[in-house]
């Protein structure tokens, strides 16, 4: 990549403002993948060593690793309609005007609200989002609720748990083989008031395996490999579109954040992100333990997208 020193040199900067503890990041272009690792896996109560091979709270990085992918495949290989409504296949769910493009698009006007969420279990927080509200408003609302449903959808599909799901449709063909929902061993930590190896996401600590937006733990390595299983296969070329109904611009399940849609792009909660362009054959994985010291979402965002802006200007020009 061009100017790659100086995309290290913010990473270096970031690293010393405390912006994150910790990260491992690899830059693909075509065959070529350089990985890097900076910082610590922690630094409270006491500093500790980040050695390659951790595994990283993906968050809503789960909306395409796992739920968006699974889906995606089915659209494209006409086993779902687009413009359906989701009760054809999932008819647990209340409403019957939201689509499967505005779910995957986050235009469905749902109203995420659950009252009490944190208090629910299992059944309880399943049954408030079969049942939740459903809105005129088809603007574009980012909300977990949509992949959730999504999952449900799945599961119902292919009368599995997403788990099993994931790994025989995606991790296993791809070789993924340390990818998975949590609890796992030899992971990087999040929170401090989370237990090492435990998801951060809320809804996701309650619905497990069930959970569509959240939830999966991964290695850069397996993140490599997802990645370049989407410039392998050419079906996910359709995916360089608008996909959309209103003003902002989305593919399916996945952000489009250059002008010429040429690239994909998804972010996690916890510090992470992925960003590919199949057409060109590059990407870039980023995981970083962002949560472990603060959580000034505002802040990070801005952060991030400086960082994103800066990989998609170069990498565009090689």
């Amino acid at each position: 990549m061009k100017n790659q020193q100086e995309f290290l040199a913010m990473i270096e900067d970031y690293l010393e403002r405390d912006v994150f503890p910790g990260v491992n990041f690899a830059i693909l272009e075509g065959e070529e993948v350089s990985e890097y690792l900076f910082g610590k896996a922690a630094l409270i109560p006491e500093p500790i060593a980040l050695t390659p091979g951790k595994k990283w709270d993906l968050a809503s990085l789960t909306k395409v690793i796992g739920t968006g992918t699974a889906v995606i495949d089915l659209v494209l290989a006409g086993k779902l309609e687009l413009d359906a409504p989701l009760q054809k296949y999932y008819a647990k769910f209340t409403d019957s005007t939201v689509s499967l493009r505005q779910l995957l698009t986050h235009t469905s006007g749902i109203d995420p609200y659950i009252p009490n969420r944190d208090k629910l279990g299992f059944f309880e927080l399943t049954e408030a989002i079969n049942q939740i509200r459903v809105t005129d408003d088809k603007s574009f609302k980012y909300t977990d609720i949509n992949f959730i449903l999504l999952g449900f959808l799945l599961e119902e599909y292919y009368d599995e748990s997403l788990d099993y799901i994931f790994n025989k449709n995606i991790f296993k063909n791809w070789e993924m083989k340390q990818t998975s929902f949590g609890s796992v061993e030899n992971a990087v930590p999040t929170s401090q008031n989370i237990p090492l190896g435990t998801v951060h996401d809320p809804k996701a600590q309650v619905l497990k395996n069930h959970c569509g937006s959240a939830g999966l733990f991964s290695t850069l390595s397996d993140m490599i490999l997802f990645s370049q299983a989407y410039f392998r296969e050419d079906k996910y070329l359709e995916l360089l579109k608008n996909y959309a109904d209103g003003a902002k611009e989305r593919s399916l399940a996945w952000d489009l954040p250059a002008e010429n849609n040429d690239w994909l792009l998804h972010t996690g909660y916890t510090g992470t992100f992925i960003l590919i362009n199949p057409r060109i054959k590059k990407a870039v994985v980023f995981l970083s333990n962002l949560v472990h010291l603060k959580d000034n979402r505002e802040k990070w965002i801005e952060e991030r997208d400086r960082l994103i802006k800066f990989l998609i200007n170069h990498l565009s020009l090689d």
